[in-house]
């Protein structure tokens, strides 16, 4: 009888991610993860001492997974609206790690200036500043109308059973960049 495989600690966080974006963030929890992996709770628990642990590197699995879900590709002809629509088009297609991410308050006690202050922004900043032939302080302001946007649809087709229409998202994205855009212009 050949031995059983060994349960590692990275198996555990790879069937945590997947509990959670096939059956919610609610749903985590040590028996739901050892039905994934086929086996009992005892190795799922032997490198995290509790399910909160194991949710937080979840969470951070599932960040690194939206942010290359987000991304614009480099010949994009409008990054931040190509980071708009995936942004969206995550929400629709990846309700429960959308929920999970953006909707346990996790950002409880932050502010949107501390959201900014990511370092991850950046590189998007300076495209969006270049593009706009503005100053970073004005793409920041600019970002934060488009985000807000953006969530705000994310936020719908996440919770909602809405049928996602790219050509209506695409149309209100660029209504409120080149809103925004002009904006910066006249000041």
């Amino acid at each position: 009888m050949a031995p059983k495989a060994k349960v590692t600690k990275e198996m555990v966080i790879n069937a945590s991610f997947e509990v959670i974006r096939k059956s919610g963030h609610e749903n985590l929890n040590a028996r739901t993860i050892s039905e994934f992996l086929g086996c009992s709770t005892q190795p799922v628990l032997y490198y995290f001492k509790t399910v909160d642990e194991i949710r937080e590197a979840s969470y951070e699995m599932a960040d690194r997974y939206h942010t290359e879900f987000i991304m614009p590709r480099e010949t994009a002809k409008n990054p931040m609206l190509e980071l708009g629509l995936n942004y969206v088009r995550f929400g629709y297609e990846e309700r429960n790690l959308f929920r999970f991410l953006f909707q346990t308050d996790k950002f409880g006690g932050k502010s949107i200036e501390d959201l900014l202050g990511d370092p991850g922004l950046s590189e998007i900043l300076k495209i969006m500043a270049t593009g706009m032939k503005a100053d970073i302080e004005k793409a920041r302001e600019v970002f934060l109308t488009f985000f807000c946007v953006a969530h705000g649809l994310a936020s719908l087709f996440a919770n909602n059973s809405m049928e996602y229409d790219e050509d209506q998202s695409r149309k209100m994205l660029e209504k409120v960049f080149e809103g925004m855009s002009a904006s910066g212009k006249r000041r």
